[in-house]
């Protein structure tokens, strides 16, 4: 009898959690989304879990930064186990959101909160390289950003800043010693990519730097 007993107070409080943490689910992902800063903190004051992913496998700070929900970022930035480094389905980090968006500030809080610069496939550089901005690049080349990092389909940060970042940024780039001499699975360079949407004339400065760059270093830096 005790043990029905037992049983029935075990299910009862089952039935009770479950919806309470189905709720609390669903409010965190709306609180980040609408940038509901308050309503962040209350949950993880309540003890929900900073790290929980949404169905689609995304972090909470992941689609903070990529919505630029900055209240929701930073009352998640206040939780001590909160992993910085978590990816989403794609394998993007919140560093690379922060980077893409053109973030500074929140790119070097992110790298002095332990977020990895280097990774495996799209990296950071790759993301701010797209979005052309030139202090988080040399914040990511000052902490050791890989400069010639290929992703799965072997594109440099150099061809994404030629064909979708600032003629400042590739200039960086290239000025930090990026090979120019790369092509990726569709035999494509730097110069290729600029020349592509019309930048002829950063397509031939990327030529005549891999020029000397191929002169100075042979085949170049693989």
């Amino acid at each position: 009898m005790r043990n029905h007993l037992k049983n029935v107070l075990h299910l009862l409080v089952l039935l009770w959690v479950l919806p309470v943490h189905a709720g609390a689910y669903e409010d965190f992902f709306s609180a980040v989304r609408r940038d509901d800063g308050g309503a962040v903190l209350a949950l993880l004051q309540r003890g929900f879990d900073p790290n929980t992913v949404d169905p689609e496998g995304r972090p909470g700070l992941v689609i903070a930064l990529q919505e630029q929900s900055f209240k929701a970022a930073e009352a998640l930035m206040r939780h001590p186990q909160l992993d910085v480094n978590r990816l989403n389905q794609v394998a993007e980090s919140a560093l690379m959101m922060a980077a893409l968006r053109g973030e500074l500030e929140w790119c070097q809080r992110l790298v002095e909160r332990g977020a990895h610069v280097n990774k495996t496939g799209w990296t950071p550089l790759h993301y701010a390289a797209t979005s052309g901005h030139v202090g988080i690049i040399q914040l990511l080349l000052d902490r050791h950003a890989f400069i010639d990092a290929r992703s799965p389909n072997g594109t440099t940060p150099l061809m994404m800043a030629a064909r979708y970042g600032s003629e400042e940024a590739t200039r960086l780039l290239m000025q930090a010693g990026a090979d120019p001499t790369l092509r990726n699975e569709r035999e494509l360079s730097a110069a290729d990519f600029a020349r592509s949407v019309g930048r002829d004339a950063l397509a031939q400065a990327l030529e005549h730097y891999a020029s000397d760059y191929a002169a100075r270093y042979g085949t170049g830096k693989r």
